[in-house]
């Protein structure tokens, strides 16, 4: 059975990034590299918080994202995620502001999803928060996601062969 990856909305983003920013350039190219060269040897995923989000953005190469991401298969929202959600609010592990990075990480641990995908490393894939996000889902009884962005993912591929 292959591991299980949940896609969160800045990842199809920046497949299609147009930025020329070094930085922006950097992650759309290991975002392609990811998605062509490793994306087959997991079970990937999104859910309908990041249709949402990429339907109500206004970004360059909207539809393009919107096509791209049709085939993922979609994880449900089950009733018990909204409690989750709240409880991370509650815990400090996500700021309130924004939800829709709770959301994603509640989804990707309630479906227990091996890695938690995002470019959002602000919020999500940092190591403090890491750590943070262990005790809590812990404590809740949730599953523990890794949460690494796609260059890290590549990074293990690497060092996982040789």
């Amino acid at each position: 059975m292959a591991q299980a990856v949940y896609v969160e909305t800045t990842i199809p983003i920046f497949y299609f990034e147009t930025r020329q920013e070094p930085e922006m350039i950097a992650r759309r190219n290991w975002t392609r590299t990811w998605w062509s060269e490793s994306s087959a040897g997991y079970d990937v995923y999104i859910s309908e918080a990041v249709i949402d989000e990429l339907e109500q953005g206004a970004y360059p190469q909207q539809q393009q994202v919107l096509d791209f991401i049709q085939e993922l298969t979609i994880l449900p929202i089950e009733s018990e995620i909204a409690e989750i959600v709240e409880a991370y609010v509650a815990y400090h592990v996500i700021p309130q502001d924004p939800v829709g990075d709770a959301l994603h990480l509640t989804i990707a641990s309630y479906q227990k999803c091996d890695y938690l995908l995002p470019w959002n490393c602000q919020h999500l894939a940092t190591t403090i928060k890491f750590h943070h996000i262990q005790r809590v889902n812990t404590l809740l009884g949730l599953y523990i996601p890794y949460l690494v962005t796609p260059l890290e993912l590549l990074e293990g591929e690497s060092t996982d062969e040789g």
